[in-house]
């Protein structure tokens, strides 16, 4: 799945998805919000990322669960 807020290098923390760039792993998010953090408490703790962001790690999330091999 193609997006401009999640970005797969490999010299960026191994070729994990992360968040535009700014090394904050997609499955860092997807783990917070599964803990039961609220969107604004990610914001506290990641001032980094945007609203946006939050949304298109989901998006990236549901396309890789959705996916046949399950990666985007």
């Amino acid at each position: 799945m193609a997006t401009s807020k999640i970005t797969v290098r490999a010299d960026q923390m191994g070729g994990v998805p992360c968040v535009r760039g700014v090394r904050i792993p997609v499955a860092t998010v997807i783990g917070l919000l599964a803990q039961g953090m609220t969107h604004q408490q990610i914001l506290g703790e990641y001032p980094d990322l945007e609203p946006e962001d939050l949304l298109e790690v989901l998006r990236f999330a549901a396309a890789a669960d959705a996916s046949p091999a399950g990666n985007p």
